[in-house]
């Protein structure tokens, strides 16, 4: 199937009880057995539920992987990941990355003995960082806040020569945008809350791979631990896969549109998209992404929290907020709000400074979304 038609169908087939075509709710926590260990597949729901198994079916299926795994949050999914490692084990990951993983990694893993490094966007950083403790690569691409690119396949090469698991958080391309796992990586990580779902009214997190052992220590710890979304929001998540691929469309659309308008505006000193030519990344994204996405940044010239806080309050359509990947255009502070618990000095490193902001560009009208930019911003 093609993806337009795995989003639709994709592990949903009609319920064999009474032939709905929309994948049942199974509101229940737990399921009567004939016997001891005689049951239909479920015991519990944290260990198992009906609605949650399909939607862990359709997200393999999207990202061309042979088992997924559904969470409450992209971190519990993160937790899960991180749990497969032993103290004195060593990561490698991006410097630019969600301000949440700094912190999952920083202070919650690291006081049990993992060790972490941080390097760049360049696949030659993650071989130099290599030390003979190394068991992950973890990068995303495109980055979050700067919406920088990464090439999976070079970090992928690297990783299988030095027998090292490649983790990629897909969750600003989307699986209709890029499939890590055909490129090299070993797991592949969503937070759903954000594009696959959709709609800014969820939270959920998702693993997909390929790996037969790695996959069941991790749906033994999914179970151990019980991070796991509970029937409505699988079903609410089922739903909103249904349009990914039209809405995925429309959000590209717009922040292209929204980038070249930011580019040739007088107070905005940079922008970060991939889809202008003008990107160092352009090339990047035409070999491993089939789309630019719907996140775009961009520096405000001269710009700085007082100045920031100025443009958001004219803002009538586009909403200041935390998350990303709504049918609505949100935007976002990285400094103080999603990557605030990066240190300052490391954030400036990274290029997160006080005139960076980022933009979730929505599926309204384009030409509203720009009319609302041109408002707000400062005046040459």
């Amino acid at each position: 199937m093609k993806f337009k038609t795995k989003v639709i169908h994709a592990g949903q087939e009609p319920d064999e009880a009474t032939g709905s075509v929309i994948t049942p709710l199974y509101l229940t926590s737990t399921y009567r057995q004939e016997a001891v260990s005689s049951h239909k597949g479920f015991e519990y729901s944290r260990s198992g539920n009906p609605t949650r198994k399909v939607l862990e079916e359709c997200l393999a299926s999207l990202e061309s992987g042979s088992f997924g795994l559904a969470f409450a949050s992209g971190m519990a999914a993160e937790h899960a990941v991180i749990s497969t490692l032993r103290p004195g084990d060593h990561v490698v990951a991006c410097g630019d990355m969600y301000g949440g993983t700094y912190r999952l990694f920083e202070e919650v893993f690291k006081p049990f003995g993992l060790e972490f490094s941080y390097v760049g966007w360049e696949a030659t950083e993650f071989e130099r960082a290599v030390k003979d403790n190394t068991k992950l690569f973890w990068i995303e691409t495109p980055t979050n806040p700067l919406i920088r690119l990464i090439d999976i396949r070079a970090v992928a090469d690297i990783a299988g020569k030095n027998q090292i698991k490649l983790v990629t958080d897909n969750t600003f391309a989307t699986p209709c945008f890029q499939q890590p796992l055909l490129l090299g990586a070993d797991l592949v990580i969503h937070s759903t809350t954000k594009y696959i779902g959709g709609h800014s009214d969820l939270i959920g997190g998702a693993l997909i791979l390929n790996d037969r052992d790695w996959y069941d220590r991790i749906r033994y710890i999914q179970n151990a631990v019980g991070a796991v979304p509970g029937a409505f929001d699988s079903w609410l998540m089922l739903r909103g896969i249904k349009t990914l691929a039209i809405r995925m469309k429309q959000h590209e659309e717009n922040a292209l549109r929204i980038a070249a308008f930011l580019e040739d505006h007088p107070m905005v000193s940079e922008v970060y998209y991939p889809g202008l030519e003008s990107s160092p990344y352009y090339e990047l994204a035409g070999k491993q992404m089939s789309g630019f996405g719907g996140m775009v940044s961009f520096k405000l010239k001269d710009g700085n929290i007082d100045i920031a806080n100025k443009f958001f309050k004219k803002l009538k359509i586009i909403a200041l907020a935390e998350s990303l990947g709504g049918v609505e255009s949100l935007i976002n502070y990285p400094s103080v709000m999603t990557h605030g618990s990066i240190p300052e000095k490391q954030r400036i490193a990274i290029g997160i400074t006080k005139d960076l902001i980022r933009l979730s560009a929505g599926i309204e009208d384009a030409g509203d979304l720009i009319g609302d930019l041109s408002r707000a911003l400062p005046s040459a």
